[in-house]
């Protein structure tokens, strides 16, 4: 039997890559609610949004206020995805906690998403780096590695470019790295061949998981980077979310599953999980319309669940 971790960190990313991919347009103010109520129930990393244009994201436009309103919570750690080093400057401004930046390992992705090479990517991160430190400013740069099992545009990505892009992110400056499955490609076996290798690279500079569901298996993913002791991954309460480029998605691996899975496995997360469950009842309220996803909402908390992880 592997041992998994004591301790994992759920990091939400409902109110940015869940919202981008769906049409609702979520008022300033429900987004602080969902903000103090994930905060109410134990959830410690957030990402709020993104310093993307708002004609292009109309849905994120209120990154600035969120991530101010994010910061006067105690102890919340607020993330924000940056495209580029004008969205950099602007988290930096801002005083995000840390910024993602997204890279696409495969190349056809990349240029579909970004406009950029992944090479150009790294080039990116090392500019706002640059820019960071000249400010004398703590935010911390992730750089994230997506499609890094397989690109709806591309097919197969060679497990050896993602784990060379790893590297070039770290010898570019980015403190630590992520992998997602960005299109839900990754199986089991997949994810701990892979993870096992850019741990080697990374070490503890390797932070976390990100991965969709789009084909039914991101709990068990997620599993399979426990068992290596990865311990924090993304997900979206009620599963929202996905990649344009992705046809038939159903969204990121959903909060309250994973939150309930990592207590059943006794992985602290301090999350609680009835006032987690009655949030994303509110979201897919506020979401009428939308598809949303999970099944713990579907089945309930069994009789014998104490309410909070282990």
């Amino acid at each position: 039997m592997p041992q998994f971790p004591s301790h994992a960190v759920i990091r939400e990313v409902g109110l940015r890559d869940g919202l981008q991919s769906i049409q609702t347009v979520l008022p300033t103010a429900f987004k602080k609610e969902w903000i103090a109520r994930a905060y109410a129930a134990g959830l410690r990393e957030i990402e709020v949004g993104s310093f993307v244009p708002a004609r292009l994201l109309p849905q994120l436009a209120d990154t600035a206020e969120l991530l101010a309103y994010a910061r006067t919570l105690p102890g919340l750690r607020a993330s924000v995805l940056v495209p580029n080093l004008r969205g950099a400057e602007n988290a930096i401004a801002q005083g995000a906690h840390l910024m993602i930046v997204p890279l696409s390992a495969s190349h056809q992705h990349s240029l579909a998403n970004l406009r950029k090479t992944p090479d150009e990517v790294v080039a990116e991160v090392a500019r706002i780096r640059a820019a960071r430190d000249a400010a004398g400013n703590r935010t911390l740069i992730e750089g994230g590695v997506g499609t890094a099992f397989g690109c709806t545009l591309q097919g197969n990505v060679a497990p050896s470019e993602v784990l060379r892009l790893l590297q070039a992110l770290l010898d570019a400056g980015a403190d630590r790295v992520s992998i997602a499955d960005t299109v839900g490609y990754a199986n089991p076996r997949q994810v701990h061949e892979l993870l096992e290798q850019a741990l080697k690279i990374a070490g503890d500079r390797f932070c976390c998981g990100h991965f969709h569901d789009t084909r039914g298996l991101a709990l068990a993913n997620v599993y399979a980077a426990l068992s290596l002791g990865v311990a924090r991954f993304d997900a979206s309460l009620a599963g929202i979310g996905g990649c344009p480029h992705a046809p038939g998605a159903s969204g990121n691996a959903a909060t309250e599953d994973l939150a309930f899975m990592l207590a059943g496995m006794q992985v602290d997360t301090g999350i609680d999980l009835p006032q987690l469950l009655d949030l994303r009842a509110q979201v897919a309220v506020w979401l009428t319309g939308e598809t949303t996803h999970g099944t713990l909402w579907r089945a309930g908390l069994p009789k014998n669940f104490s309410g909070t992880t282990v």
